[in-house]
C-alpha cells in the first residue's frame, strides 16, 4: 500500500517541466503597454497574445497581477465596469496579455454594451496571433447568461477559449464541485471551447502555476 501511495504522489517529470516553463515565462518584469479604445489603435501583430474576458468584478485584474507576480500591474477596483478599453501588458515581444473590458454591468447601459461587443469582436476577429481567450467565471456563482453570450461570441469568431474559475477559495468544496460539473457540461456543447476548467484563487495562488503552464504551452513549440 505504501508503494502505491508513493507512486500516486510521485511528481510527473513532464508536468514539472510544463510548470517550470510557465514559471520562467512569467518571471520577467511586466509592464503596461497601452490601452486600446478602437481596433485601429492596436499595435502591429507580433509574438502571441492571450486575452482575458469576464463579468465586471470577476477578478481579471487580480488574476493578471497574480500571474505576473506584480500586485500593482493591472488596476483593481471594487467599482464594476471600470475597465473600458483593451489593456495590453507585456514582458517581452514573445507574449502579450490582453485584459478585455468587463461585461455584464447593468448600469453600463445599452450603448456601452454595444460598444463593448463591437470592440471585442473586432479584436477577436482581427488578431491572427491571438492564441486563446480565457473566460473568467466567479466560482461562487457559476455561468451567467452574459458568460454564455460571450462564449457564443468566441464561437462565432472561431477563437479557442478556456474557462477559468476565479475566487475558488471562497465556496465550500461541495458547491465548487457542482459548479465544476455544470461548467464542464456546458463546454461540451461549445465548438471552440477547451474542455479543461482551471480553478484559481488570486489570494491563495491556487491554479496560478497551472495557468502559467497552459499559456506557455501556447507558444510555437511550447507543447
Amino acid at each position: 500500500m505504501a508503494a502505491m501511495d508513493e507512486t500516486r504522489t510521485a511528481p510527473d517529470p513532464q508536468e514539472a517541466e510544463r510548470l517550470e516553463a510557465g514559471r520562467l515565462l512569467f518571471a520577467h518584469p511586466w509592464s503596461f503597454v497601452m490601452g486600446v479604445a478602437k481596433p485601429e489603435q492596436l499595435p502591429p501583430v507580433g509574438g502571441i497574445e492571450v486575452a482575458f474576458a469576464g463579468r465586471s468584478n470577476v477578478g481579471k485584474s487580480s488574476l493578471i497581477n497574480a500571474l505576473t507576480g506584480q500586485g500593482g500591474l493591472a488596476r483593481t477596483s471594487n467599482t464594476p465596469g471600470r475597465t473600458r478599453e483593451l489593456n495590453l501588458f507585456a514582458a517581452s515581444p514573445e507574449l502579450t496579455l490582453v485584459d478585455m473590458p468587463g461585461y455584464g454591468y447593468a448600469a453600463a447601459g445599452k450603448a456601452l454594451a454595444e460598444a463593448w461587443t463591437k470592440l471585442v469582436f473586432a479584436y477577436l476577429r482581427g488578431r491572427p496571433n491571438l492564441r486563446r481567450a480565457y473566460v473568467l467565471v466567479d466560482s461562487r456563482h457559476g455561468l451567467k447568461p452574459n458568460d454564455l453570450d460571450v462564449m457564443k461570441l468566441l464561437d462565432r469568431a472561431a477563437v479557442s477559449y478556456q474557462v477559468v474559475l476565479t475566487k475558488a477559495d471562497k465556496p465550500k468544496a461541495a458547491e465548487l464541485a457542482t459548479v465544476m460539473r455544470t461548467v464542464a457540461a456546458a463546454l461540451k456543447l461549445r465548438a471552440a471551447a477547451h474542455p479543461e476548467v482551471i480553478l484559481t484563487s488570486s489570494e491563495t495562488g491556487l491554479g496560478i502555476p497551472l495557468l502559467r503552464a497552459e499559456i506557455a504551452a501556447l507558444r510555437p513549440g511550447g507543447d
